[in-house]
């Protein structure tokens, strides 16, 4: 029931949006103007979990912009993936931790529900879960005896909700998709890429990697229909054009890749996607960036992007929708000048709130990103922009 409501509530909400699918792109306008920002709001950097578990023991002393380490909880942080509860919450999902497998050991991967208000520009952090494998789903050695999941065991950097109520988790050390309960408990065992390899794979097995280090599933797409994910990579497959990104079809009923993939092309080699979410059956939101911040941060943006392919060049078609450098704010909201900016080195987390409207997150890399302001660690940021036109998107993606 609960679902039915929310699908007829966002039907009703994006009445007349839906299109055939051959009239979607025609639709699509060939250039899009300046975003502007409609809502801001901020969680503090040193924000933890009540009555956690110390943490941060493996990354030294510091201090890392004024922080000094270890901590005495787990830090909410690393925003890496969202999902729409759609009753003005959302469940975000923490990263690996501290950026890899030696120094994440003790960070206890997470997903965080948390309620931005703009009005006052906060973010409440109103609880979360812990994911485990309490049914021993995962075939290798864990870090720890009670099954709890930590950074060193995978680096989770995306997130979908099926629409059965479970989670889809796409990692970054096999790369591997996760599959989840609604209490983060590990449901089968972590499926892998036939043919790609991270070099943290745990099946490697003295193999040469085929992919970077962190390199694996940034974003992760469920398909309108909910039939399909489309888990994209973040790094180069050894062998494909640098800067070509593989977003491969796995299908949910069958539980196995399709063997289908698009290739999405980064406007540098020296670029990485932040996140991907559906607009329709052939477009998908993807945030593309350098790796920057503060002054140094160049390129933050959104594209729009076709699998259809209407140039014959064998890549995804990109349209830009939004400059995160260069956002509207004629009502200088959060303080900041007419022209926000989002100068983050790594921006994680896009999600549709309206057929203008997207809420962009960053990941603040707790506690060595500091792109807000140089030597303050940076905060978790949550901001609404609006498109200067529509998307035309499926009422399906606001599902």
């Amino acid at each position: 029931m609960r679902r039915l409501l929310i699908m007829l509530s966002a039907a009703a909400l994006t009445a007349g949006l839906a299109a055939p699918a051959s009239a979607e792109g025609e639709r699509t306008p060939t250039t899009y103007g300046q975003a502007t920002l409609t809502g801001f709001a901020s969680l503090p950097a040193e924000t933890f979990v009540p009555n956690s578990e110390p943490s941060g023991s493996a990354i030294g002393a510091g201090p890392f912009n004024g922080i000094a380490a270890p901590f005495a909880g787990q830090p909410v942080q690393g925003f890496s993936g969202i999902v729409n509860r759609h009753d003005g919450t959302y469940d975000v999902l923490s990263d690996n931790g501290y950026g890899g497998k030696a120094n994440s050991a003790d960070f206890l991967l997470r997903v965080h529900h948390v309620k931005p208000d703009t009005r006052t520009g906060k973010v409440t952090v109103l609880g979360g879960f812990n994911l485990s494998d309490p049914y021993h789903r995962v075939p290798f050695a864990l870090t720890r005896a009670d099954r709890i999941l930590t950074g060193a065991d995978f680096d989770v950097e995306s997130i979908v909700k099926a629409y059965d109520g479970t989670y889809w988790l796409g990692d970054e050390f096999g790369p591997f998709l996760l599959h989840f309960d609604k209490k983060g408990r590990l449901l089968d065992e972590p499926v892998s890429l036939a043919g790609v390899k991270a070099p943290e794979n745990p099946y490697l097995n003295g193999e040469t990697p085929t992919l970077g280090g962190s390199k694996g599933f940034e974003g992760m797409v469920r398909s309108v229909d909910g039939r399909h994910l489309y888990p994209l990579l973040e790094g180069t497959v050894t062998g494909d054009t640098p800067g070509d990104l593989r977003l491969n079809e796995f299908d949910l009923r069958k539980r196995k890749y399709t063997g289908t993939h698009w290739t999405y092309r980064l406007e540098s080699p020296a670029n990485a996607i932040g996140d991907a979410i559906a607009v329709d059956k052939h477009r998908f939101l993807i945030i593309e960036r350098d790796g920057g911040q503060g002054a140094t941060a160049k390129f933050k943006r959104i594209y729009l992007a076709d699998n259809r392919d209407r140039n014959g060049d064998g890549l995804m078609d990109k349209t830009l929708v939004a400059d995160l450098m260069n956002i509207a704010n004629p009502k200088k909201l959060g303080g900041f000048d007419e022209t926000f900016t989002f100068p983050f080195q790594t921006i994680e987390d896009v999600v549709l709130l309206d057929d203008r409207t997207l809420a962009v997150l960053n990941d603040n890399n707790f506690p060595f990103s500091s792109g807000r302001t140089a030597g303050k660690a940076d905060n978790n940021e949550f901001i609404t922009i609006r498109l200067s036109d529509r998307l035309h998107a499926d009422w399906r993606a606001f599902v």
